[in-house]
């Protein structure tokens, strides 16, 4: 199950009256690791004022590597993140998330989702990440 749901959280959903806050901390609770890491590397791109920041260090355990994956694979989840912290996120593998500046077309996050680039961030040690 990618999240925890509260009976009222289920109940709001029944009732078609979602709160955008209320579905956040139902992710922020529901995958601890996945929202700590999109939280400090939105921290690190608004202070840095970078083009993008991006995570190179795999999760811990299998457990945070399958929160950061179901985050980023649903595109609800990921959409409500977008939204909240004002960025675009973008993923390689099975732990190079990438943060940009929402309204982003630069030529960073151009080459970032290109073939080309996934092809290059590959490694034996990441075969079966």
């Amino acid at each position: 199950m990618s999240l925890d749901v509260s009976p009222a959280l289920l109940e709001q959903a029944q009732e078609d009256a979602i709160s955008p806050n209320d579905f956040l901390q139902c992710i922020k609770e529901s995958l601890p690791y996945a929202w700590e890491l999109i939280e400090q590397l939105a921290g690190r791109l608004k202070q840095e004022n970078a083009a993008f920041v991006d995570n190179q260090v795999p999760p811990p355990t299998e457990q945070a590597r399958g929160q950061l994956l179901r985050l980023l694979a649903s595109d609800a989840m990921r959409n409500a993140v977008e939204h909240y912290y004002g960025v675009k996120l973008a993923f390689q593998n099975c732990h190079r998330v990438a943060l940009f500046p929402q309204h982003t077309s630069g030529a960073e996050y151009a080459d970032f989702i290109t073939p080309r680039s996934q092809i290059l961030n590959q490694s034996p040690e990441l075969r079966d990440c």
